[in-house]
């Protein structure tokens, strides 16, 4: 039997800071349009709040580079006005949670300064720091380990032979040079400007239980920790077999060989998280199956993790432009997967977007229904896509403007882009004779801005965001989609989000749906979505007709009461339920509680 946590029970909200509330008119969100927004967020139900970075940063990657650990950017605010938040939520029983960014740091950080200034001194090894030489490898390729290194072999453009050949995610060998040297590199996983923190070095990790509990000990509720699974790299330095044109392979491959993590996370547990009860959220990939309960279990590393099976289908190492588009059945089945995965094991974290992803009602309800419909139908799609995810078991998560129904950016020329994971990618795209409209075509599908665009809070100005001119442009279809307009119509988004959150905390139901068994009901049935959350004295069933056509289907007991259903306020008829089956019309979801087999 699991333990159970006090996080079990709530709903979490994650914050892109810039893009969520700007009080002070500079056209970027700041934390006190966070303080200003806690009462929306209590309302909509939120119980856990994660800001995406706050920290000083020069926005290389938007904050994900942290030049102070210790410090608020001052785009955001100050230090005064963090505390205040922390005082403020504590007020309302919420909780604040920060990113945790310690693959790598900002290339502007003091210890990488110090790490320019001398390399082999005590801040170079806080990084992954190597003086090379140009010309040839020394070893003739062949079949041998050390010809296949030699053959995979890459070089700076002045020469020089980098230890490996892997392909940062944001694209181009993850080896920089040093600033202010000839020969000496370092190592970049992720933007240039985000140079990887040495893990096997113990004074870096001291260094970092330092500013974690610093943090704690302020009365922070905990972290999502980014990137985690990058800082075990597979040691010594190795090439590995292309997979694309130019000599480089995906640093995906690297992780599958990198053991010894747990050693890491164990002991980042045990000086930090473990001491203050702290809740921590893994965002974890590549991640073996048999390490599971080690990750999320009752004693894991982390709280919990975000289930990604849905984030990650269809992507291609080629890149976003061969990426396969999800259908309703493929999304089902990474769903259900992912709670077979999982079991009783722990909790994952259950999403269906965030700021590094496309708004989730773009990617999966299908681009041709979402296109096709009359507005009342997409209505419902969207409140169908929040049921299914919200219900399965797990800690059910809430991207700013999810709640509304915020929707993918259109595009009409790169200029438009801010991303740099986009423009990187229009380059790879571009480079293979893709063309402009097709690439952006595939940057308007994946692209990160569409998650970063302002939220809409009504139909004025900058869809009330700012009062001055945004850092990103506001999505055109503001004056439709926005909170104004949905917190006063019993049909919207909004007002289904609100619904789902209060019964999820109901006393009734509470047990059930937090802690109940996952089970899968109508699996193989084409466009239907439906599973069964039991506990000893409740079934709860949750059925959802995915697609635009009605159909009738069976249920596998007499219907109790509907507790949930996302036609409510549209003026729909209650659903026809008679001889064991339900008429469902297009997209209609209900949540049901079911008879017990003894009544």
């Amino acid at each position: 039997m699991m333990k159970k946590k006090w996080w079990h029970d709530k709903t979490a909200y994650q914050i892109y800071p810039k893009s969520f509330f700007d009080t002070d008119g500079d056209g970027i969100g700041d934390l006190p349009g966070i303080i200003e927004k806690l009462d929306y967020l209590k309302d909509l139900g939120v119980d856990i709040v994660w800001l995406s970075p706050i920290y000083r940063s020069p926005l290389a990657d938007q904050g994900y580079d942290i030049s102070d650990y210790y410090s608020i950017d001052p785009r955001f605010g100050t230090m005064e006005d963090m505390e205040r938040l922390l005082a403020e939520a504590k007020k309302r029983n919420m909780y604040v949670v920060m990113d945790l960014v310690v693959n790598h740091c900002s290339d502007e950080h003091e210890w990488f300064r110090k790490a320019c200034e001398d390399p082999e001194g005590e801040y170079g090894k806080f990084f992954y720091l190597r003086k090379l030489k140009k010309g040839s490898c020394g070893v003739q390729a062949g079949d041998s380990a050390e010809g296949r290194q030699a053959q995979y072999a890459v070089s700076s453009p002045d020469g020089y032979i980098l230890p490996c050949n892997w392909r940062s995610y944001f694209g181009g060998p993850v080896w920089e040079k040093l600033p202010g040297h000839g020969d000496w590199f370092y190592l970049h996983v992720f933007h240039r400007k985000q140079p990887d923190l040495n893990w096997e070095n113990p004074k870096l990790r001291e260094e970092i239980y330092r500013m974690i509990n610093w943090w704690l000990d302020k009365g922070l509720a905990g972290f999502r920790i980014d990137a985690i699974i990058n800082i075990k790299k597979a040691l010594p330095f190795r090439n590995y077999a292309p997979d694309r044109a130019d000599g480089l392979c995906s640093i995906h491959r690297m992780l599958s060989d990198a053991e010894g993590i747990g050693a890491f996370l164990g002991e980042l547990r045990d000086r930090t998280f473990a001491p203050h009860n702290a809740f921590t959220v893994g965002e974890v990939f590549n991640e073996k199956e048999e390490e599971l309960p080690d990750f999320i279990g009752d004693d894991g590393y982390f709280s919990t993790m975000f289930d990604f099976a849905e984030a990650v289908w269809g992507s291609s190492p080629e890149g976003w432009h061969a990426a396969a588009q999800i259908t309703p059945d493929d999304y089902r089945a990474c769903l259900f997967s992912a709670q077979e995965r999982v079991r009783d094991i722990g909790f994952l974290s259950n999403i269906i977007e965030n700021h590094d992803e496309p708004r989730g009602v773009s990617r999966y309800i299908p681009e041709a229904d979402l296109r096709g419909m009359d507005a009342a139908l997409r209505l419902t799609a969207k409140k169908a896509l929040a049921t299914i995810y919200f219900f399965v078991r797990g800690l059910p998560w809430i991207y700013q403007g999810q709640e509304i129904g915020m929707e993918n950016l259109p595009l009409h020329s790169i200029e438009e882009v801010d991303d740099i994971a986009s423009r990187n990618a229009w380059e790879v795209m571009r480079g293979l004779g893709i063309s402009s409209e097709d690439a952006l075509r595939a940057i308007e599908r994946n692209g990160r801005d569409n998650a970063r665009t302002p939220f809409q809070w009504t139909a004025g100005h900058a869809a009330g965001f700012t009062t001055g001119t945004p850092w990103l442009q506001v999505n055109p279809n503001y004056r439709q989609i926005n909170l104004e307009q949905q917190a006063a119509d019993p049909a919207s988004v909004f007002r289904h989000y609100r619904r789902m959150t209060a019964l999820r905390r109901d006393p009734l139901y509470r047990e059930t749906l937090v802690y109940g068994s996952f089970e899968p009901y109508l699996a193989d049935d084409h466009n239907v979505i439906a599973y069964l959350r039991r506990s000893q004295t409740l079934t709860i069933l949750v059925l959802s007709n995915y697609q635009r056509e009605d159909r009738t289907l069976p249920l596998p007991a007499d219907v109790r009461k509907v507790l949930l259903d996302n036609c409510t306020g549209s003026g729909s008829p209650a659903p026809l339920i008679q001889d064991g089956r339900v008429a469902l019309t297009g997209y209609r979801t209900l949540v049901l509680e079911l008879a017990q087999k003894s009544e």
